[in-house]
């Protein structure tokens, strides 16, 4: 099945800028976003707490069957954030966005947020080693994961405007599929 529009996966490390960026292209695009958390809370698909990292993990198999059935499916048209890209099928996305941001930067923001010990260090290493970048290229194809910076508010601007041109790209090239293509589908009258 085709999408009539795009699937996007926000990805990087907590306190990068996911939230934000999800947010202000789903309104540019006319897109939904899925928070995958707030989604695996509000669906019952929460695990265990985990102590160390003061959060829940999740209960995987359930949360991947919800969304198979709005992303996997349906027509397209979400924007996905989450901090870990290769929780999801390739086949969900069409562009796939590494948020990225100076350490100095994220470790003030995830300080602001209330993060110490175990879960600071650790996603502040995440971010110094590309943690997110790496997991992200080997999860899905190359042409598809693109790395943007995320530390000031003009970059959440460029972003926005970047995605948007590739969204206005994909839907040209949508349309030189050709019309057998699309009639099997069902999407033109014959």
């Amino acid at each position: 099945m085709s999408r009539s529009k795009p699937n996007i996966l926000v990805t990087g490390t907590p306190g990068v800028g996911k939230s934000k960026l999800a947010d202000v292209l789903a309104q540019k695009l006319g897109m939904k976003v899925i928070n995958v958390g707030q989604f695996a809370k509000e669906n019952n698909c929460l695990g265990d707490w985990d102590p160390d990292y003061e959060s829940h993990e999740l209960d995987e198999d359930p949360l991947l069957d919800l969304l198979e059935e709005k992303v996997g499916k349906g027509d397209g048209g979400f924007v996905l954030e989450h901090h870990v890209p290769e929780l999801f099928p390739e086949r969900w996305f069409d562009l796939v966005l590494v948020l990225r941001c100076n350490n100095t930067v994220l470790y003030d923001r995830l300080k602001e947020r209330g993060y110490g010990g175990k879960k600071l260090e650790e996603n502040c290493q995440a971010e110094i080693f590309q943690t997110v970048l790496d997991e992200a290229k080997e999860s899905y194809r190359e042409e598809i994961v693109v790395e943007l910076q995320s530390e000031v508010e003009e970059q959440v601007e460029e972003n926005v405007n970047r995605v948007s041109m590739w969204v206005d790209q994909w839907q040209q090239d949508r349309e030189k599929v050709r019309p057998g293509k699309r009639r099997a589908e069902g999407e033109l009258e014959k």
